[in-house]
């Protein structure tokens, strides 16, 4: 038996804090040098445009009286301790399940740093092509999309998850 095999899920937290830094340290970088609203053309289809989400996914909830961001961050502090203790029990082995686990961990927790802290959430990745465009976000919520694509994936291919015999 492997020490990989031996060790839990949580071995894989150094996905979650590499996330948070990077997630961190590019919302810090677009709010100290950018104004609200402000747009940066990359690429044809992409822009850095620095806005506020005060609600969920898409801007859902944005338009309430401010409840959402108590409600919201609730989720993520209750997700975020069920990812954690589902890593604990996971053997380290399960890469899928331990890399998804995490990723959705590092977004759940940039995201709620940012409304604990502002009250709103920093969006800034912005693709578009011609008149349409998909809404900013950023990469807590890219890595709870992956994340959430990890999880999908191994529902349908992947063996049931064995607990960690601590």
């Amino acid at each position: 038996m492997s020490k990989l095999t031996q060790k839990s899920g949580l071995v894989w937290l150094w996905l979650s804090l590499l996330l948070l830094v990077a997630d961190f340290a590019s919302k810090t970088l677009v709010v100290n040098t950018m104004n609200l609203r402000d747009s940066i053309d990359i690429l044809p289809f992409f822009n850095l445009t620095y806005v506020h989400n005060y609600g969920a996914a898409f801007s859902f909830l944005s338009d309430e009286s401010g409840w959402q961001r108590w409600f919201l961050s609730l989720i993520a502090i209750t997700i975020s301790g069920l990812l954690i203790w589902w890593l604990k029990r996971l053997p380290a082995s399960n890469k899928i399940l331990c890399g998804a686990y995490s990723l959705v961990l590092a977004g759940a927790i940039g995201n709620l740093y940012d409304r604990m802290y502002y009250g709103y959430v920093i969006d800034f990745l912005h693709f578009y092509y011609e008149n349409w465009h998909f809404p900013a976000f950023n990469i807590a919520d890219s890595a709870i999309c992956i994340g959430a694509a990890l999880l999908l994936f191994d529902a349908f291919t992947g063996e049931s998850p064995k607990e960690h015999k601590a």
